[in-house]
């Protein structure tokens, strides 16, 4: 069995796989101070209220966007499974050509994703929105050739930011709306919060398709906790919830722990 921990700044997501299929998922509210024991205790609970002995995992790949929780994750796994965990980092084989200017500044989540993204729509131009507690998205060539692209607040986070930063903005269901003009003050926060990453979403994804997919029209590829928020604005050609995974798989096979 592979465990595989999807670290972002608000949450652990965590999946077991048997070979390449999922045989279940969960998550873990995270801040940047956990314990390794804190982290492992959970992990091994939910594993067991999830039918998966412990015991049973012999691969865990970890890509994480808090490096303040790299040690302790690390840490869990070592006491908790017996395992080092193939982390996601600067020098791991990816089967993309990093085309930033700095390729080690590319976070392992973004990718993650493309590797992923890679792996199930080969030959192809692809564009990959990531809502995440920041929206990213970046551009992968047919060649495999990672462009980079573009990192925002998440919608989750652009709300939060509003009930913290003025006096009088509650915090807001978010959900889709089905108007642009609210008629309440809630109403219009859920609508600015919805149109404005639908019209961000569809002008980012015209303009990356001019500068580099001239050629050929790319596949727009979701994912993240919110991909599937905007599904009946036809922004996407697929969504793909658990892409990340797809990736550190991906990255397990390359860098030969899996065959």
């Amino acid at each position: 069995m592979i465990l595989l921990l999807d670290v972002g700044n608000t949450q652990i997501f965590c999946g077991v796989f048997d070979q390449a299929q999922l045989v279940t998922q969960f998550r873990y509210a995270s801040t940047a101070r956990e314990s390794s024991d804190e982290i492992g205790v959970f992990v091994r609970g939910a594993l067991r209220e999830n039918g998966v002995a412990p015991e049973g995992i012999d691969l865990i790949g970890v890509s994480s966007v808090v490096p303040e929780l790299n040690y302790s994750l690390r840490a869990c796994c070592q006491k908790y499974f017996n395992l080092e965990p193939m982390v996601m980092r600067p020098g791991l084989k990816t089967g993309l050509k990093i085309a930033y200017k700095d390729p080690k500044e590319v976070g392992s989540d973004r990718i993650a994703d493309a590797m992923g993204a890679v792996k199930l729509f080969p030959d192809r131009n692809l564009i990959v929105v990531d809502f995440g507690t920041a929206t990213t998205v970046c551009a992968i060539t047919k060649e495999r050739a990672f462009l980079g692209g573009n990192i925002m607040p998440g919608v989750r986070l652009a709300m939060e930011t509003l009930e913290a930063k003025t006096a009088k903005l509650p915090s807001v269901e978010i959900k889709p709306s089905r108007t642009a003009i609210g008629k309440t003050t809630i109403e219009s926060i859920q609508s600015g919060l919805y149109w404005s990453n639908v019209g961000m979403v569809r002008e980012l994804v015209t303009r990356i398709t001019d500068e580099a997919f001239q050629d050929e029209a790319p596949l727009v590829i979701a994912t993240g906790g919110f991909s599937s928020l905007f599904h009946r604005e036809n922004l996407f050609d697929h969504v793909v919830s658990d892409l990340i995974f797809t990736g550190l798989i991906e990255a397990l096979r390359l860098n030969g722990y899996l065959d």
